[in-house]
């Protein structure tokens, strides 16, 4: 049964509801939601929590951190002894833990000094795997980025891979503060790492020994491969071909390519323009894919064909998705192996709009207005602007477009200002 998620005066609501299950899912699925939290500034109308839901996507508990509003959530990964990893960054840290689910207490826990890390992997029980973004040298003004290993024991970094080393300086406008926006790290067996720098639209498979890019998915700016991605994940089809399964996060899609004759090939598309801000995809053992709809609240599972068959929606901006019983990340098989190549739209959802109404949306107004024009592709760029970034940004009781004729109306004022300052400048100068 599908519920609204929209109060009645059009506040973005804080409950946790069902949508489409026509296919019970294997037990349970844990999802991590963001929350709002910006420059210290929180919103309880907006908040960061895990969620676990049972196989007809019926709630079974809600875990808050306890250190309060200034906690969000990231990664969540699966252990093997049925405890979570859980990554929550707060006030320029990274604090991560292993929870227990059954009593809600942390086995252990460990405060970082990097910030707002997107993910961590347990390597062993003793070795961390850390993608450590945001990471800036002061003196020397240059980005400390990297790819790292951490003894929880010894508390040291047993191994680092930085990404100046390997990129021009030059790459995606030039290195500052959050230059690679590093946001995934995966073991692939015991001599690599798949990373995710997303700035610069590249999903990387790096080589432990070596230290050299071993494959490369993707480049800077060519938004026609990936578009700022999250999440990938590494596969092998039956014949050893690599394939990598990929949120393509700012192309509002999710896609998989293998690798074949030295070339990456697109070899599945599934929901272009209707996923918003998609930044996690697994594939799962029966060969649907679990998939977080970031800014559409909401985690969906879809056939090969783009059937929607579970879904859940959690707001506030849901950002990894777990099904607990096929441990952390994809553990199914490729496209290719399914016979499912091809692009498709997604058929089924029931169709929630968690803090929306059926007013079209400002950067749906912006595109279209301006389609078949010279200035589309521009106006393309400002809709997709608009709408991944204004909806961390504007207070829950505004809606999009009482935030966008707010603007207008700011620069309406400020260019009356400025030309009423203009005509008096004019003047006194022609006294």
């Amino acid at each position: 049964m599908a519920v609204s998620a929209v109060t009645a005066d059009g506040e973005q609501a804080t409950t946790l509801q069902r949508g489409t299950v026509t296919a019970p899912a294997n037990g349970t699925t844990v999802v991590s939601t963001q929350g709002y939290t910006f420059r210290g500034n929180t919103n309880p109308k907006k908040p960061a929590r895990l969620v676990a839901v049972d196989e007809r996507a019926r709630h079974e508990w809600t875990y808050t951190s306890r250190q309060g509003t200034d906690a969000w959530f990231f990664d969540v990964d699966p252990l093997p002894n049925g405890n979570l990893l859980v990554v929550s960054p707060r006030e320029g840290k990274t604090l991560v833990y292993e929870l227990d689910p059954a009593t809600k207490e942390r086995e252990w826990e460990q405060l970082l000094p990097y910030e707002d890390t997107h993910d961590i992997d347990m390597l062993n029980d003793t070795a961390l795997a850390i993608s450590h973004m945001r990471g800036w040298n002061e003196s020397r003004g240059v980005s400390t980025d990297e790819l790292l290993v951490y003894n929880l024991t010894t508390e040291r970094v047993t191994w680092r891979w930085r990404y100046r080393n390997h990129y021009p300086d030059s790459t995606d406008g030039g290195q500052d503060r959050d230059w690679t926006h590093s946001n995934d790290i995966d073991p692939v067996g015991d001599d690599q790492f798949l990373a995710s720098p997303r700035n610069f639209d590249q999903v990387i498979l790096v080589n432990r020994t070596t230290k050299e890019i071993d494959l490369r998915l993707g480049e800077d700016d060519n938004y026609e491969i990936l578009n700022e991605q999250h999440n990938p994940d590494f596969l092998r089809g039956e014949d050893g071909t690599p394939t990598i399964l990929v949120a393509d996060s700012h192309n509002d899609r999710v896609v998989e390519y293998a690798y074949t004759d030295g070339t990456w090939t697109r070899t599945w598309e599934v929901g272009t323009g209707q996923l918003n801000w998609p930044r996690d995809a697994d594939r799962l053992p029966n060969g649907n894919t679990l998939i977080t709809d970031t800014l559409n609240h909401r985690v969906i599972e879809v056939t090969p064909t783009g059937e929607v068959v579970w879904e859940y929606y959690a707001t506030w901006g849901p950002y990894d998705a777990e099904r607990v019983a096929h441990g952390d990340g994809s553990t199914g098989p490729t496209i290719r192996e399914q016979n499912a190549t091809g692009s498709y739209e997604l058929t089924g959802s029931a169709g929630l709009r968690a803090g929306e109404n059926a007013t079209a949306s400002v950067d749906t107004f912006i595109e279209a207005t301006f389609a078949g024009t010279p200035l589309a592709g521009a106006a393309e760029g400002v809709g997709a602007l608009w709408g991944h970034y204004t909806p961390w940004l504007r207070p829950v009781w505004m809606s999009g477009w009482d935030l966008f004729y707010a603007l207008l109306a700011a620069l309406v004022l400020l260019g009356w200002t400025v030309a009423e300052g203009v005509s008096v400048g004019r003047r006194r100068l022609g006294r």
